[in-house]
């Protein structure tokens, strides 16, 4: 048995070992779904939101009061004394303020890994589908190569060809076989990849490709509003402004009411009662640390927002272009593939009546080959550049919880 023949059977038990071994159909939603309800990349951003709205609960709550119990030798002897805390109304209101501003911003950013996380799972299904159609096109590939070898061997004893024939075919056979493996494993790696990004904990092959390779109408797409990036920098930055005002009005710091009684004095019948008040008097620290961090937190904030604003309408433009280059190639290579695969059918048939050498036969199957390449890498770019566009252009931001 032939080398090539080994090879294109082990190819063969790759690429159809895959398939087996797969339990599920899966489409590009069920994907998607997948990855938002069970991906391992949202919980980190749902933690700092609940994180975020567990400090808005703080904010709006009421400080407690502390009761300090005391003796002394000298009289009265016994001492109760009770702090209740003071919550100004406007550093309360600066406060609360600070930490709804920060919730929302919190919002916003899970919003925008809700569409990394979908981008994700769009752009690793397409891949798959990509890398799974190149497989295809490979195996078909192998097959006819093998076809032609075994076509070149049967004119070569018949007379009708030369050992060159067969050695051009042989090494023909090989590479396209050697291009069946190489294709036939990185399916299998896309497919895992998939996997993993919809939160799939396995190290075989648990689903199937239910989506064939298809271009995705993208005529309409365009932004309905703000990009949520932009959107969650605007908010990272009121956030800011919020957190600067508290901090100014914190200057004073927290002030407290003091009731108490002093009881057990031989020389007072009864309990004294004590009142008074403590209030932190700001004479060697205003609060500068905090006020200058919070400037410094703004002035990033700010300039942040504007990069974002800089970069999302750039890369919108980009992906918009690139999406519809790939859209023009797409649709230029669908018109060459069927008269590239009208000449690999009339070389073959003419080779095998003598017409025509064995070069002219191997070119001509590989342009088609190459054009059908060309055509999936193209309609892939195409779709990854809408889902890129998706992506960039998303709004409409939820609370998660």
């Amino acid at each position: 048995m032939h080398i090539h023949f080994i090879a294109a059977a082990y190819a063969a038990i790759i690429f159809s070992g895959s398939k087996a071994a797969a339990q599920r159909p899966v489409t590009r939603a069920d994907a998607v779904a997948a990855a938002l309800a069970r991906g391992p990349q949202l919980p980190f951003a749902a933690a700092d939101t609940m994180a975020a709205r567990a400090a808005l609960i703080g904010a709006r709550a009421i400080g407690n009061p502390t009761v300090s119990l005391s003796y002394s030798k000298d009289a009265p002897q016994r001492h109760v004394l009770a702090d209740v805390p003071i919550d100004f109304p406007w550093l309360r209101r600066a406060r609360i303020a600070s930490a709804s501003a920060n919730h929302d911003a919190a919002l916003d950013r899970f919003a925008l890994e809700r569409a990394a996380v979908t981008f994700d799972a769009e752009t690793t299904y397409t891949a798959a589908v990509v890398n799974d159609a190149h497989a295809r096109l490979s195996r078909r590939n192998a097959q006819d190569a093998d076809s032609l070898l075994h076509m070149a061997r049967a004119r070569r004893d018949a007379g009708d060809a030369s050992d060159l024939d067969v050695e051009l075919a042989a090494v023909f056979a090989g590479q396209s076989t050697n291009q069946a493996l190489t294709d036939s494993m990185s399916a299998v790696a896309s497919l895992l990849n998939l996997q993993a990004v919809m939160g799939d904990v396995a190290d075989t092959m648990q689903i199937a490709l239910a989506d064939a390779l298809a271009l995705e109408d993208t005529t309409g797409l365009a932004p309905a509003g703000a990009p949520l990036a932009v959107t969650a920098a605007a908010a990272s930055l009121r956030a800011a402004n919020e957190a600067l005002s508290a901090e100014n009005r914190s200057v004073w710091g927290s002030a407290a009411l003091q009731f108490g009684v002093d009881a057990h004095d031989p020389m007072q019948r009864g309990a004294l009662p004590t009142v008074g008040i403590s209030i932190p008097i700001p004479l060697l620290n205003q609060n500068q640390s905090g006020v200058a961090a919070a400037q410094a937190e703004r002035a990033r904030a700010t300039a942040e927002l504007h990069l974002i604003r800089v970069e999302s309408a750039r890369d919108i433009a980009q992906m918009t272009r690139a999406r519809d280059i790939a859209l023009a190639r797409a649709g230029r290579d669908r018109a060459l593939l069927a008269s590239a695969d009208r000449v690999a059918s009339m070389s073959l048939t003419a080779y095998r009546e003598g017409a025509v050498a064995l070069p002219g036969v191997l070119e001509a199957q590989r342009n088609a080959r190459e054009t059908l390449g060309q055509y999936i890498d193209d309609v892939g770019a195409a779709n990854a550049a809408a889902a890129a566009l998706r992506l960039l252009t998303a709004s409409a931001p939820g609370d998660p919880l």
